[in-house]
């Protein structure tokens, strides 16, 4: 791989997409959150589980109401509660995996002295669980997450991080348009993780390289 960057203080990982291959653990939560929804008179439709994979990365309420037009604030409120308590029964019943090297990357990286964090647009019980659940919470210096933070935009959340922890140089990596926007409104260098596949191909035009597996990330280090 030609393209190599100096070494930064940190790197900042999505969740979704990027760490955790969502669809895993994502499947059966859908199933069962939408039915629940029907059975309480909510909603009564089951949008497709592609149109939910399709938008990891947004904030929860942008996901709602682009999946379930015309739903009423109480629908989407309850489906924000059936997320988070559906996905952390599934981590807890052993179900969604990390991807390929993800845990002896992010150990290699620590093992050269870079910071590592999370900064996901997802909910904090459910960023941290999956973290600990999966066995690399300890690696990270900080889980960031809008539900906890309740920031606006990718870019607030990184920007918040930044300033919490007083990091001048770091790399931003995640699979959507979202974390290339995050690096690129606080001068961070934008990884894209181009395996996932959520999202658009057209979504990582912007990101300064591309990697097609975790180990891959290494090799940007000079």
């Amino acid at each position: 791989m030609a393209i190599q960057f100096e070494r930064p203080e940190a790197v900042i990982f999505d969740m979704d997409g990027t760490l955790f291959e969502t669809a895993t653990l994502l499947e059966t939560v859908h199933e069962r959150l939408f039915r629940t929804l029907r059975e309480e008179g909510l909603y009564d439709q089951t949008p497709p589980f592609d149109d939910l994979l399709g938008c990891l990365g947004m904030l929860l309420d942008d996901i709602w109401r682009k999946l379930m037009p015309g739903s009423s604030e109480e629908a989407r409120l309850r489906a924000d509660e059936l997320m988070v308590q559906y996905e952390l029964e599934e981590l807890e019943a052993g179900r969604g995996t990390l991807y390929p090297q993800t845990a002896e990357t992010l150990q290699r990286l620590k093992e050269q002295g870079i910071k590592l964090f999370v900064a996901s647009n997802g909910l904090e019980a459910y960023v941290k669980e999956v973290a600990r659940y999966k066995g690399i919470a300890e690696l990270f210096d900080g889980l960031y997450s809008a539900g906890e933070f309740q920031t606006a935009s990718k870019v607030d959340l990184v920007a918040k991080l930044l300033a919490d922890h007083q990091i001048k140089t770091a790399w931003m990596v995640g699979d959507r348009s979202s974390d290339v926007e995050a690096a690129k409104g606080n001068n961070l260098v934008a990884i894209g993780c181009a395996y996932a596949g959520y999202g658009r191909d057209s979504e990582l035009a912007e990101a300064d390289a591309c990697i097609q597996e975790m180990p891959e990330l290494l090799a940007l280090l000079k």
